[in-house]
């Protein structure tokens, strides 16, 4: 029997910051994790941005965690020799219809404490030439990072410095013990006095397995695609160049962001994945389609929309649509200069009344705590993340 004080589910980066606060509170802790490494889905499946927190709603958790998380990220990968790179971002406006949500956003920024400039054609043309648009928004502070190897470093501290983690570990079976939480995971029990269930698109699954009340609340995948853009058009994008993002969508649009490792990626097109890790059209999961299909949650999100779905859905099955997309931004971009690239899913609670959860999302239950909604840009709040779900196992006061 392996015995703990907190069990955490997930070995992503939210799961594995998770357990460096708890470890650093002298618990005992053991981390469970199916896959036979750290990251494998949405924390090193992702874009590599370090977001500055420039389009979150004043006073929610992710303009909160997003700022302390930020300064705490920048830190770990300082003291890592972890490479990082901040070369800032322009959201830009391609019609007059934007620029009211681009206005709002610079006020967003203001609130939350974030460094963001208006300017006009020249102005976003001084930042990023090769860029078209009637208003923009710099930001300077938004950077990028491979956070597979954040997560990498992160996992082999932890084990130096006692936290068990297990690899291809998957969790079976769980439920209540008389004092705490007992696991079933690959053949093997784990008990502990809390679960901490940071697992990404089967969070809501895992809950459901201990009793925590979902309250209507369902995570659906959606596939993120990408497209590396090929030279001589990649040379022309020098950092990142963002839309203005969709009122009432999580979904920040195509955009084109220069990684870490200097390649130039466009997307991410959001379409529903057939599969909870559907990362290809290939991958259907006939079971979870049927469950989807009848769930209020997914049917009231179809309604609320179809229209914006199809275009998702369209703009995906034709790499033409994919190119308009990018072409509103950087107009010399072709089609021919988009290659297909690896994709990820964002794991999105999605509200049985067919709302979108713009905010990350944490539900409590006797001795099990669970971080349901956690996308972007959970990555670059995960410590602040850790931090809060470390003091809510605690009973810490002051927490979030």
């Amino acid at each position: 029997m392996n015995r703990f004080d907190v069990l955490v589910v997930g070995a992503g980066i939210v799961g594995l910051a998770t357990a460096r606060s708890l470890a650093e509170r002298s618990v005992s802790v053991a981390v469970l994790e199916k896959e036979p490494g750290p990251a494998c889905h949405q924390s090193g499946r992702n874009s590599g941005v370090i977001h500055s927190g420039v389009a979150y709603a004043p006073g929610s958790l992710k303009a909160r965690l997003v700022a302390a998380g930020r300064e705490a990220l920048l830190e770990f990968c300082r003291e890592n020799g972890i490479p990082v790179r901040i070369s800032g971002k322009v959201i830009v406006a391609s019609c007059t219809s934007e620029i009211p949500m681009l206005l709002e956003l610079a006020k967003r920024a203001a609130s939350n404490g974030v460094e963001a400039v208006l300017g006009d054609r020249r102005d976003l043309q001084s930042v990023e030439p090769a860029a078209e648009g009637l208003a923009c928004l710099h930001v300077p502070a938004t950077g990028v990072v491979d956070f597979a190897s954040v997560c990498r470093v992160l996992s082999e501290r932890l084990q130096r410095s006692g936290v068990v983690v297990s690899y291809e570990s998957m969790v079976t079976a769980a439920r209540s013990a008389d004092d705490g939480v007992e696991v079933q995971a690959d053949g093997h029990v784990w008990r502990g006095r809390h679960l901490v269930v940071c697992a990404g698109v089967h969070g809501d699954r895992l809950a459901d397995m201990v009793g925590v009340p979902l309250r209507g609340a369902r995570i659906v995948p959606f596939r993120g695609e990408f497209r590396e853009v090929t030279e001589p058009s990649a040379s022309a994008i020098r950092s990142m160049v963002y839309p203005v993002p969709r009122a009432g969508l999580p979904f920040l649009g195509v955009h084109l962001t220069r990684g870490i490792d200097g390649r130039v990626h466009a997307g991410p097109n959001a379409v529903l994945a057939l599969a909870r890790e559907g990362y290809d059209r290939s991958q259907v999961d006939m079971a979870e389609m049927r469950s989807l299909l009848v769930s209020p949650a997914f049917r009231s999100l179809a309604r609320r929309f179809w229209r914006t779905g199809a275009e998702e859905v369209l703009r995906s099955l034709s790499p033409r649509r994919f190119a308009r997309a990018v072409r509103r931004l950087v107009p010399d971009v072709a089609e021919h200069d988009l290659k297909p690239a690896p994709g990820g899913i964002r794991a999105q609670v999605v509200w049985s009344d067919g709302r979108l959860e713009d905010d990350f999302l944490f539900l409590e239950a006797p001795a099990v705590t669970v971080a349901l909604n956690v996308p972007s840009p959970a990555a670059t709040a995960a410590f602040a993340i850790g931090e809060v779900l470390a003091g809510r196992v605690l009973g810490e006061a002051g927490q979030i």
